[in-house]
This record gives structure tokens, C-alpha cells and sequence, in this order.
């Protein structure tokens, strides 16, 4: 009898039946070239946000600050450093998860979309330097109006397009799951794209039915802000995935069935459903519209994410701590959990336009952010790159954790002084010492998560410049 065994983070051979309920097997070798280029966009794509966010210093830098080809030039690189560090980075992992999911013959279709999904990258990436128009920090997808950067954001949202399709067409739910993927897993996928594609329809949506005499800032923030809502959706639900993969590989039992599991992860997706009928009832840029769509994710947002978050930390809890090979796992997941009930916690706060608001933004997408840069780790060996670092990537997460949570207590420690969000300089009103704490305490906090982040892009790099040769292991009992 020939009994498959799974290659797991640790290198410890454990056959599938072991309790691994939650865990993705090695892909099929098609797939995990599809998955491996889609991982190359996800961490080049923080890449980009890194070298934008140093443009953005040296912009606003004296006699270094000539030297651009706009006098706003340094909001402009806001712009794409936002957009590639979350948007860019949270979509084009998905990309990875689709594809490494995915069956052999969608990879095709998985090509093209990450082909289109690269091309629309370099396209935003360069537009600030070939191309002018002003900078709109509208929520969710800021963006710079002229047509280079619009181009490559509408290729971008194609290659997404597609990858997502291609996860709809080989998912659970569609009756055509990839063999030895959990049902659960699947299935949590399957939501992710789900989310995506309403999100996508929901950009048309608003493209096909804005008034005309709209412009400027009203008119993106009518565009992207239904979309953008669903789109944290897809955030969550990918995050979740992570979660139970993570719980599962560092050894420890969640204690919920797979079908208790779908059924979460149903939930979890339901409320995205009700976007074409918030867009029929109630016209596209207007108050009522916007407002429904902030309720449809203050209601719905943490449905599936509370009660798989507390069977996952129950689960961690009983396991107590991890082996050291076990411990990256660990930390990321660990720091996940309590970035987003921080993040959860906060939504509750929001009463005005000031920087409580931001630190949930930056709770909540810290939180997916490091449960992306776990899974990172675990998929590095799988798609046929070396281990990660272990020195580095044990402590990685709790740099970047801390240094994130010390930003969020800053900007809503400011925010319950007043501190208005998306303003700088002279304009935040920094007058008294607790407003200037504040604002202190989320400068230096935020700093160090961006020396976690470069610790993880250290790891993520040095492991896929590094190729192994994946074989399929077998045991053989007679």
C-alpha cells in the first residue's frame, strides 16, 4: 500500500490523514509555477511601496526635492505606495492561493491573469514619472488621474478578474475541488474569489451609473467606495484561510468540523451578496448608498472572523508553545489574531472623520498582513524555494506586530484628541503635548513595522533566490 505524505514548513514528513484538516498539499508542478510567479508580484509589489515610501521622503527633502518632475510629486508616490502595499500585495497573493489551489488545466487562464496583473503593476509603478495628474486620496484605491496610472490600475483589476474566475471554476462549491485540498480550504477560497468578482462588478456598477456632472474626488470616491467595502471582505475571508492553515501546520486542533467550517465561511461571504441590490435601491453616490454599504460591513465584517478566531486562539492555547522550526507560524498567526480584535475593537470608536478611523484601517489590514507573510513561509518549500530563514523569520512577525500596535495606540490616542485623519504638517493642528504624543508614539511605531516588513522581504527573497528539488515522497508499507 503506497500512502502519499505531505512536505509540512518544519520538513517533517506527516501523512495527510494525521489531523492536518486544514493544510494545503504540495501543488501540482503546473500550479506551482503559476503560484511561485504570482509570489513573485505579491512581494515585489511591497518592494514597490517600499521604494515609494523613501520617495516620499525625498520629495518633501530640500534641494533633494528638485529633482522630481512635480512640485506634488511626494503625494503622488503616497498614492502608489498605498495602493501597492495593500491592493497590489493583499490581490496578487490571492493570485498565489488561486493558483496553488488551482487544477493543472487553469493554468492558461491563471497565466494570463498574471500576466495582465504584472503588466498593470509596471504600468502604476512608472506612471508617476511619464505621466502628469493630480493625486486623490479617496478611500480604498487612491489614485492619480491621468490615464498611464488608470490604465495599469484597469489592467491590474483584469488580471485579478481572471485569477479570480479560475478560483470560482476549480473550487469546491463548483463540484471540481483539486484533490487532497481540504474541503473547508476550498471552499474558504472559493469565498475569497467570490468577494472579488462582486467587488469588480461592484466598480462597474458605480463606472456605468455616476452621474455625469460628477468629477475629481467625488467622483473615485463613488467609484471605488461599494467595491472597496467588499473588497475587505475578501481580505477577511483570505485571512481566515491563513488562520486555519496556520493553527493546522504549527500542530494544533481546531475543533470545528469542515462543514461547521463552510458554514462559517458562508456566513462570512453572505452579506457581499446584497451589493447589486444596495446599488438598485439606492443610487450611486449618494448618502444612502454610502451608508449602506458601511453597514454592510460594520454588521457583517466579523461574522465568520469571531468565532473561527476564537477556535483558532482555543486551539493555539491548548497547544501551548510550538517547537522552534514551529515558532515563525506561531508568532505570525499570534499577531494576526490580536491585530484584528485590536482592529474589531476600534470599529466601535468611530464616531468622527479623525485617526481613530485610521487605526483600524491599519489594524485590520496589519492583521492580514502578517497572516499573508505566515503563510509566505509555509509556501516558500512548497512551491520549490528554500526554507526560510528561521533566525530572522522567528522574530520577524513580533517586529512587525509590535511595531503596529504601537502605531495604532498612537493614531487613536490622537484621534480621541481631535487629530484629523489624511491631513499633514501644520494641517494635523499638533497643539497640545497629547496630541503631539500621539502623533509621536505612531512615528515611531511605525517605523518599526517597516523594519519588520523589510525583515520578511529579506527572508521572502533570500529563500526564492534559492531553488530545491521538490519530489514527491512516498512510503511504501508492505
Amino acid at each position: 500500500m503506497t500512502v502519499a505524505v505531505e512536505l509540512r514548513y518544519t520538513g517533517v514528513e506527516a501523512p495527510l490523514e494525521s489531523g492536518c484538516e486544514f493544510a494545503l498539499p504540495t501543488p501540482h508542478e503546473a500550479c506551482r509555477r503559476l503560484a511561485a510567479g504570482w509570489l513573485w508580484l505579491s512581494v515585489s509589489a511591497l518592494v514597490g511601496a517600499g521604494v515609494f515610501a523613501l520617495l516620499v521622503v525625498l520629495a518633501r527633502t530640500p534641494y533633494v526635492s528638485s529633482v522630481f518632475p512635480t512640485v506634488d510629486f511626494f503625494r503622488s508616490a503616497l498614492v502608489v505606495h498605498v495602493d501597492m502595499s495593500v491592493l497590489f500585495w493583499f490581490f496578487a497573493f490571492a493570485g498565489v492561493l488561486w493558483s496553488a489551489t488551482s487544477a493543472p488545466q487553469q493554468v492558461q487562464l491563471g497565466w494570463a491573469g498574471l500576466l495582465l496583473a504584472g503588466g498593470g503593476a509596471l504600468i502604476v509603478v512608472i506612471s508617476p514619472f511619464v505621466a502628469g495628474g493630480g493625486p486623490l486620496m479617496n478611500n480604498y484605491v487612491p489614485v492619480l488621474e491621468n490615464r498611464v496610472f488608470l490604465k495599469g490600475l484597469f489592467l491590474f483589476g483584469c488580471g485579478i478578474g481572471l485569477t479570480a474566475v479560475s478560483g470560482l471554476m476549480t473550487s469546491y462549491a463548483a463540484g471540481t475541488r483539486v484533490d487532497r485540498v481540504p474541503p473547508s480550504v476550498s471552499f474558504g477560497l472559493w469565498t475569497v474569489a467570490v468577494a472579488t468578482v462582486m467587488a469588480l462588478i461592484a466598480f462597474l456598477w458605480a463606472f456605468a451609473t455616476i452621474p455625469y456632472f460628477v468629477h475629481g474626488l467625488p467622483y473615485f470616491e463613488a467609484l471605488f467606495w461599494g467595491g472597496g467595502h467588499v473588497m475587505q471582505f475578501a481580505y477577511t475571508l483570505m485571512m481566515l484561510v491563513g488562520w486555519l492553515w496556520l493553527a493546522t501546520e504549527c500542530g494544533a486542533q481546531v475543533r470545528l468540523t469542515q462543514r461547521v467550517i463552510v458554514a462559517l465561511f458562508a456566513l462570512g461571504v453572505a452579506p457581499v451578496l446584497f451589493t447589486p441590490a444596495i446599488y438598485l435601491v439606492y443610487p450611486t453616490n449618494t448618502y444612502d448608498n454610502m451608508e449602506m454599504f458601511s453597514r454592510m460591513m460594520r454588521v457583517g465584517g466579523g461574522l465568520a472572523a469571531f468565532p473561527i478566531g476564537l477556535a483558532v486562539a482555543l486551539a493555539m492555547w491548548r497547544r501551548g508553545s510550538p517547537d522552534a522550526g514551529l515558532r515563525p507560524l506561531f508568532g505570525s498567526l499570534l499577531c494576526s489574531i490580536l491585530l484584528f480584535g485590536l482592529g474589531g475593537g476600534i470599529s466601535f470608536l468611530i464616531k468622527d472623520s479623525n485617526t481613530i478611523i485610521t487605526a483600524h484601517y491599519h489594524a485590520t489590514g496589519g492583521a492580514v498582513s502578517v497572516a499573508l507573510m505566515g503563510m509566505a513561509y509555509v509556501l516558500l518549500p512548497k512551491l520549490g524555494f528554500s526554507r526560510p530563514n528561521l533566525s530572522v523569520s522567528t522574530w520577524q512577525p513580533y517586529v512587525y506586530g509590535s511595531g503596529q500596535m504601537l502605531h495604532i495606540i498612537g493614531l487613536l490616542w490622537s484621534g480621541g484628541y481631535g487629530v484629523q485623519r489624511k491631513v499633514a504638517g501644520a494641517e494635523q493642528g499638533l497643539h497640545g503635548f497629547a496630541q503631539i504624543a500621539g502623533m509621536g508614539l505612531m512615528g515611531i511605531g511605525g517605523l518599526i513595522a517597516v523594519v519588520g516588513g523589510l525583515m520578511f522581504l529579506w527572508v521572502a527573497f533570500r529563500a526564492m533566490s534559492e531553488r530545491r528539488q521538490l519530489t514527491a515522497a512516498t512510503v511504501n508499507l508492505h
